[in-house]
């Protein structure tokens, strides 16, 4: 689709059959372009994405609930819509930004387009505005309340508009984990011969995290958001060889009852993995502090030190919030007044771009959690071995004489497959 700017925040395309539309934000800064998917209006916290690909993951990822998601990629829509990619069973995104949204798809496994999938599941969404002068506000002034208002729902003033963008709660302070979750326990079989059982915390879960736990031959039982220590213990004819907490949405600061049971987790010594909104719960368990980044890391393409070897990491990321940990040393979990319950803790992983915590790991105890999205939908597959890590863990657990070291030492003999003898 060809455009032509006629304005810093304006494109006008070619395609002039839709609907006028506006993006107000709540600092009073708009952009006027054309609507895409659903018409009416959507309030939500705008955030930006940097992934060239992905889209269909990005929008069925549950992370993403009460957030207005803006796609720095230009033409966005190629690839259209399959029914194999999703990472779970609806559209999550409270709004959607393109530029230049493709005319129709191109791909061998589409199955309809981008834009059709958008109103079937009611999407309002806008195009043909400047969204890399949007990304660039939302980088100086941080991430903020925003509304697309289309249709004749764009006609009112703009001031009208500003309002009800303003009267949208905040992400900060929001409880939104038991809003996405599911309601039933639901069991993922492992793939060939069932070698652990885990209890899965679903705070958000995407389906390629238990997909490829899975594939390590792990029976994965997905728990609730509002489950109990005594939900978990339950799990497995002797109780779960691990835990699993997820990725989801909202502040970690509202999650007291999920820190709670983690504590009795760790106090368990249960093999613990965490992701995303899970390794910020485990920061909480440690007695470590959370806080709100200016626009968060957002995309699959984000650089991550392991900083135990050196290497880095082309990483999948979706987080607004971060843990407060000292990135200099390890240090005794805060929690831990006496230096005997939790520990030991460093962090294992950081961003190069800000030096934000990615990782943490438990010197003492069987505990290690990411930042990011090892599972990689979508996204480059550098980080799969910590699924490894995990059954490495867990065999360690389950030896006559428990080796409770933490993630890193322990993985140092070898991963998974190789422990197995498997080339």
């Amino acid at each position: 689709m060809s455009a032509v700017a006629t304005g810093p925040d304006r494109l006008l395309h070619l395609d002039l059959d839709r609907a006028p539309a506006v993006l107000v934000l709540e600092d009073g800064r708009t952009f006027r372009g054309d609507s895409y998917g659903a018409t009416g209006q959507t309030v939500g916290e705008a955030v930006f994405s940097t992934g060239m690909t992905g889209y269909q993951e990005t929008l069925t990822d549950p992370s993403y609930h009460r957030q207005v998601v803006v796609m720095t990629a230009p033409h966005v829509g190629n690839t259209g819509v399959n029914d194999e990619d999703d990472e779970s069973s609806r559209f999550w995104v409270a709004g959607y930004v393109v530029r230049d949204p493709a005319l129709r798809p191109s791909n061998w496994r589409s199955q309809r387009s981008l834009e059709d999938a958008l109103v079937e599941q009611g999407v309002v969404g806008i195009s043909g505005i400047d969204t890399r002068a949007l990304t660039r506000h939302l980088r100086e002034r941080g991430a903020m309340r925003v509304g697309i208002f289309s249709g004749e729902e764009s006609e009112r003033a703009v001031s009208e508009l500003v309002d009800a963008v303003r009267q949208a709660p905040l992400m900060k302070g929001a409880a939104l984990a038991a809003e996405v979750s599911t309601d039933e326990v639901y069991v993922v079989p492992a793939v060939g011969e069932r070698r652990f059982t885990v209890a899965a915390l679903d705070l958000g879960i995407k389906a390629m995290t238990p997909t490829l736990l899975a594939q390590q031959g792990i029976e994965v039982h997905v728990l609730p958001a509002t489950s109990t220590i005594e939900d978990i213990r339950a799990v497995g004819e002797d109780g779960p060889d691990g835990v699993f907490f997820s990725n989801g949405p909202g502040d970690p600061a509202t999650a007291d009852a999920e820190v709670a049971v983690l504590r009795e987790v760790l106090d368990a010594r249960i093999p613990f993995f965490g992701i995303c909104f899970g390794n910020q719960l485990l920061g909480r368990a440690l007695g470590f502090g959370t806080y709100k980044l200016k626009y968060g890391h957002r995309g699959i393409n984000q650089p991550v030190m392991d900083r135990t070897t050196g290497k880095v990491e082309v990483t999948a990321h979706n987080h607004g919030f971060a843990v407060d940990a000292p990135t200099d040393r390890e240090v005794t979990a805060p929690a831990d007044a006496d230096g005997t319950a939790y520990g030991r803790v460093r962090v294992s992983h950081v961003c190069l771009n800000d030096d934000v915590v990615e990782g943490l790991e438990c010197l003492d105890l069987p505990a290690y959690s990411v930042q990011y999205h090892p599972e990689a939908a979508a996204g480059p597959h550098d980080a799969g071995y910590l699924f490894d890590r995990f059954v490495t863990l867990m065999e360690s657990r389950n030896m006559s004489s428990p080796d409770i070291r933490g993630p890193r030492e322990v993985s140092e003999r070898g991963t998974s497959a190789e422990l197995r003898g498997v080339n």
